[in-house]
């Protein structure tokens, strides 16, 4: 008979069977997910206690993996490190069904509204649809913040155990400064601790509010959104305001009703779903193989153990938010064995819970790399493409988009990567060029041939050479372009084409893959 799987978050010593390399592995991803996304290796050796050595295989194998990157000394998140994010918001398919119904209310009201599920003693977000102001909400999706200094707290709490009011007690005790919530301000020795009577009242008024308890100027108004089976709390929807614009007893008043109106859609929008299961996703495929393959090419720098634990994640999904053993094994080709410790590790770890011989992951999943990466736009995703790109052809490269109600239409550079030449073209970020004119502009016009690119020779200056292929978003609508500028002296039109759109295709396929995963749960705004 084999061991039961169960979340132990308060034992400090991993089970017998946990896999070491793997808890290893997320230490260091949570660190550089805490630091904002890039630290170097001798401040990931300070963070997590690990020996030098361990951090630089550990670090090798997330970049084999394509989770992070090496940017000199340093290592840098990618957002490939967010599909174990997305993994579980896929699975948990709230994002999907409700973002809609938050994103009409934020337009609607001209403030940030938000979805956040608890996770544990506190609440973490998996959807923001925030507005651009000088002033605004700088929460990302995946942030933890702890209950008791949000809105949100309160409703989930109505809902706890006498055992999760002991272990938040414990918390506050450990921690009375909230140093384990690196999203929030440092708490205040003066501030109110009346958060069960808050949590009490919110059973019967059915909403709550946050009157500056994360920060001076911070005001909040929730109510929960039920789920239509079990009748509990399946998340929380925010309307999100400062001082300036609402006071609390103001949020009440005015925009409360309109968030009860909005969160009654969500709802029926739950129970509509619940009546159309989601058809299931295809799952990963071929990546035990891959796992197998790079250690044989890596040796010892490749952590093979760290990277088959990491698949597991991904074989959760849409229609896979519940998976036994057998289907995990069967989804990332690892044998019972294999997936049964990464398991064991990830219950030990609060990443995954078990009921029964079915598993599911956890909101903290999320704390892998997500929050840092959730905020990204476009040209950020790009630039170390381009810059790789720029190096290896030694020719100038930039990403454009269409300017917007541009007559006729117009490109804007939103990022550009410089070649060392004498001679190279010298365009900065914001210039805008007539789109008919550029070989970006055609691109993103759609005027390409049959091989999906678009040239331009020596018509904006003379001796300027330029090929573009387009960038797609997840419903194949060209947003970006991509191109390779060069001087007529250095290669001939069919050179571009033969030398140059290789290799360009490449990137934007790079580029794109890159977008795709960043915006499956997120807005990746273009500039």
């Amino acid at each position: 008979m084999t061991a039961p799987l169960s979340p132990s978050p308060a034992a400090h010593e991993p089970p017998a069977e946990a896999v070491t390399p793997l808890i290893r592995g997320v230490a260091v991803l949570a660190a550089l997910t805490e630091a904002g996304g890039t630290l170097s290796a001798s401040a990931l050796e300070r963070r997590t206690g690990l020996a030098r050595s361990t951090v630089d295989r550990i670090t090798a194998t997330l970049s084999r993996m394509g989770y992070v990157r090496p940017d000199g000394r340093e290592s840098v998140l990618t957002p490939r490190v967010m599909e174990l994010g997305n993994a579980y918001l896929a699975a948990l398919r709230l994002p999907a069904l409700l973002d809609t119904h938050a994103d009409a209310l934020a337009d609607e009201l001209d403030e940030s509204v938000s979805l956040a599920v608890a996770d544990r003693d506190g609440i973490r977000f998996i959807h923001q649809a925030t507005r651009r102001r000088a002033m605004s909400v700088s929460f990302r999706i995946g942030d933890l913040l702890p209950a008791e200094r949000t809105a949100p707290g309160p409703l989930f709490a109505a809902e706890w155990t006498e055992r999760e009011w002991v272990a938040w007690r414990a918390r506050r005790a450990a921690d009375p400064t909230d140093a384990g919530f690196p999203a929030v301000p440092p708490r205040s020795p003066a501030a109110a601790d009346d958060f069960e009577a808050r949590a009490e009242r919110t059973r019967h008024t059915g909403w709550a509010l946050d009157d500056q308890l994360v920060e001076p100027g911070l005001v909040a108004v929730s109510v929960p959104v039920r789920d239509p089976g079990t009748g509990r709390v399946a998340c929380v929807a925010s309307v999100v305001s400062h001082t300036s614009r609402h006071t609390a007893a103001d949020l009440r008043e005015t925009l409360l009703p309109r968030l009860r109106t909005a969160v009654a859609a969500m709802e029926t929008e739950l129970r509509e779903a619940a009546a159309r299961p989601a058809e299931p996703g295809p799952p990963p495929s071929g990546l035990a193989v891959w796992t197998t393959a790079s250690k044989h090419e890596l040796g010892r720098d490749f952590v093979e153990s760290l990277a088959r634990g990491l698949t597991v994640l991904t074989a959760f999904g849409e229609g896979r938010s519940a998976l036994t053993l057998t289907d995990v094994a069967k989804a990332t080709g690892l044998t019972r064995a294999t997936a049964r410790r990464a398991l064991i590790t990830y219950a030990h770890l609060g990443l995954v819970t078990a009921d029964g011989r079915d598993f599911a992951l956890t909101p903290r999943v999320l704390s892998l790399g997500y929050p840092p990466l959730s905020r990204t736009t476009l040209a950020r995703l790009a630039d170390p493409r381009l810059r790789a790109l720029a190096d290896r052809l030694h020719e100038p490269t930039a990403l454009a988009v269409r300017v917007p109600g541009a007559d006729p239409a117009e490109i804007q550079y939103v990022a550009v990567a410089a070649a060392s030449r004498v001679l190279t073209v010298d365009v900065t970020v914001g210039t805008r060029l007539p789109a008919g004119r550029t070989a970006l502009g055609r691109a993103l016009l759609g005027l390409t041939g049959p091989d999906g690119y678009a040239l331009a020779d020596e018509e904006l200056e003379s001796g300027l050479r330029s090929i573009a292929v387009p960038v797609r978003d997840r419903t194949g609508h060209p947003v970006a372009a991509l191109n390779v500028a060069t001087h007529a002296a250095r290669r001939t039109l069919a050179e571009c084409v033969s030398e140059v759109l290789p290799a360009l295709h490449a990137t934007a396929a790079q580029v794109q893959d890159d977008l795709h995963i960043a915006s499956r749960f997120t807005h990746v705004p273009l500039s």
